[in-house]
């Protein structure tokens, strides 16, 4: 790994931290109400995303407009897993779930959809795996398919906002604000070189929809003088 990356597990979770920077990370599977309006948002603040979409998310018609227009507009699309499989349980890291073979078709399928959409190869380098979890099974595996495993930067409650309403781990959007803006004030670096995780969508079962303050955190982060980058610009290859 290149030194100025952090990395936990083989995967890199964090970019350089030289300088005020950070990228919106956006992962999509079973829903993506919220497509629109953070392209609207992205938009609006001359923002570019970086939008990380399960096979199947990808193959739903009902999404098809929004990542048609995502791609013309710039963002950047890369994989997510095609059938959004759990590699490893949650208190086992170390134990694989899935085998080499399987792992590499699934991924495979993935980016074969990306390409119905015009992404090219060379564009789908970087990947973040499915749930945000992984080992160095997957790290690994992901290298020899030709691709760079990473994930979101622990330290927010960003990737959080999924959480539904009757959840016991449920956060309300509040919590997940104080979280960034907490971290941001109080940690040496702040949010430099972060990787911040945001849902395109949560289904029913959550009221609340963290992107709908989205523009606000961008505005807040402008103001402490933050710039935002692509994936593959902040993290580089």
């Amino acid at each position: 790994m290149t030194e100025k990356l952090t990395d936990t597990h083989g995967a890199v979770i964090r970019g350089p931290r030289d300088a005020k920077r950070l990228s919106l990370v956006f992962t999509g599977g079973d829903f993506g109400e919220g497509m629109h309006t953070i392209l609207d948002t992205l938009a609006e603040h001359g923002v570019k995303g970086s939008f990380y979409l399960t096979g199947g998310f990808l193959r739903d018609f009902a999404n098809r407009a929004a990542i048609e227009r995502a791609a013309t507009e710039g963002h950047v699309l890369g994989p997510h897993s095609d059938r959004h499989l759990l590699y490893c349980p949650w208190d086992d890291r170390a134990k694989t779930l899935v085998s080499q073979d399987v792992f590499t078709k699934d991924l495979e399928a993935n980016t074969r959809s990306l390409a119905d959409f015009g992404v090219p190869p060379d564009a789908m380098r970087w990947w973040i795996p499915p749930y945000e979890w992984y080992n160095e099974d997957i790290a690994r595996w992901s290298e020899e398919a030709g691709h760079r495993l990473f994930c979101f930067t622990p330290g927010t409650l960003s990737h959080t906002d999924y959480t539904e309403d009757s959840a016991r781990n449920h956060r309300s959007n509040d919590t997940i604000w104080d979280s960034i803006i907490e971290f941001e004030k109080h940690e040496l670096d702040g949010l430099n070189g972060f990787l911040l995780l945001v849902h395109v969508g949560t289904g029913p079962g959550r009221s609340e929809k963290f992107f709908n303050r989205l523009s606000d955190l961008i505005t807040h982060l402008e103001e402490c003088g933050y710039g935002f980058m692509s994936v593959p610009e902040l993290l580089g290859e």
